[in-house]
This record gives C-alpha cells, sequence and structure tokens, in this order.
C-alpha cells in the first residue's frame, strides 16, 4: 500500500482550515531535499505557518509539500518531502498530530518499511494462555415511549 502520511496530512490540513484555526507544520530541516529559511531552524527542526492567508502557491501531493511565503519580509519559496514532515497542528488549541519517523525513498514512489529478518530456525512459541473473554456491557441507551 502506499504512505497514507500525505492523505493524513491532507486531511488535518483540511480539518484545521475548515474549524478557522491556522495550521502549523513541524518539518525536519536535516532531511534530504527540504528548502526552508534555515534562519528559523532550532534543533534541527522549523514550524512552518500554512495557513491559507500566509502562504501562497501552495501545493501538496503524495511525495511533496510546497509553497512560496515571506520570512522576515523576503520572499522563498519552501519545498518540503513528505518524510520530512513530523507533525501538524493548529496553533490556537494544539489539536493535530505526530507522524512517525517511516523511510521515504527520495527516488521510487514507493514506501519501505523497516523490517527485521526472522531466521526459521529461532522458532518462537507462545506459551501465554489465551485471554478470558470479557462479558460485554449492555447498552446505555433505552428507548422511551
Amino acid at each position: 500500500m502506499t504512505p497514507n502520511r500525505p492523505y493524513l496530512l491532507r486531511a488535518f490540513f483540511d480539518w484545521i482550515v475548515d474549524n478557522d484555526c491556522t495550521p502549523h507544520l513541524v518539518v525536519d530541516a536535516d532531511y534530504p531535499a527540504v528548502q526552508v529559511p534555515t534562519q528559523f531552524v532550532q534543533d534541527g527542526q522549523i514550524v512552518l505557518n500554512i495557513s491559507p492567508s500566509a502562504v501562497t502557491q501552495f501545493s501538496l501531493d503524495k511525495n511533496q509539500l510546497s509553497f512560496d511565503a515571506r520570512f522576515g519580509g523576503q520572499p522563498m519559496q519552501v519545498y518540503v518531502p513528505i518524510g520530512a514532515v513530523l507533525a501538524i497542528y493548529a496553533r490556537e488549541n494544539g489539536e493535530g498530530t505526530v507522524f512517525t519517523t517511516d523511510e521515504f525513498l527520495e527516488d521510487e514512489d514507493e514506501f519501505v518499511p523497516e523490517l527485521e529478518s526472522i531466521d526459521s530456525s529461532d522458532e518462537v512459541i507462545d506459551e501465554t494462555p489465551p485471554e478470558k473473554p470479557q462479558k460485554k456491557k449492555g447498552s446505555h441507551l433505552r428507548v422511551v415511549k
């Protein structure tokens, strides 16, 4: 399957904007091919206001996010590969999400998870007893006539 990060990013962006909040993006500034204003990078990260009123030429697809904005009065084109996006949240209330550090390939349009190799001779036997099924609780709703 394709990575879900671009889809979740678009959904959270739309949700934040639809609720009249300001979307902020946390970006790994050290990620390959990232183009952000380096003078605002702190501890290898930068927080970007990606509100429609703050940026122009906004573009978000499965591989990248880009836009034009002014930083300290100077115009700049910002380019962020999707793999560099660490979080998106609303400035007003902090609602949003943090993304895990998945690997995205730069040259391919494919997600490659890190997998541990398992030797078939290292068979693992689970000896824990199965859990007892829990009794289902009744509904808290009742019909009133």
